[in-house]
């Protein structure tokens, strides 16, 4: 099963199973990671905001439009961070480490 790596805002890191087909989100809250995900991984929020770590950063699909808008309202945002709600875990991204920030901004946005 591919692993996958959370560190903390104070530089505790925490290698997990990453099921196949789960978000990181998701991941976090089975490993009960700090990451909170208001929008219940609806893409409505910035409340999943990780730093993807520079070498996977390429090896991920490119955020869609949507993402980027959420991205916007994110706390700390840097040129790395993606919605852990966005990013599902494969056999190809065994390995992939992400930050979490040191504060989340939850702003939902209306989805009429």
């Amino acid at each position: 099963m591919p692993r996958m790596t959370f560190i903390e805002p104070n530089g505790k890191r925490h290698e997990v199973e990453a099921p196949v087909g789960l978000s990181v989100l998701e991941i976090a809250h089975r490993n009960k990671m700090k990451l909170e995900g208001a929008c219940e991984g609806s893409l409505a929020c910035s409340t999943c905001h990780v730093i993807v770590d520079e070498e996977w950063y390429d090896q991920l699909p490119e955020a869609t439009e949507d993402e980027e808008d959420m991205l916007d309202l994110a706390f700390g945002l840097t040129h790395t961070s993606r919605l852990g709600c966005q990013i599902v875990m494969s056999e190809d991204l065994n390995g992939l480490t992400v930050t979490l920030p040191a504060a989340t901004r939850n702003v939902a946005v209306d989805q009429k």
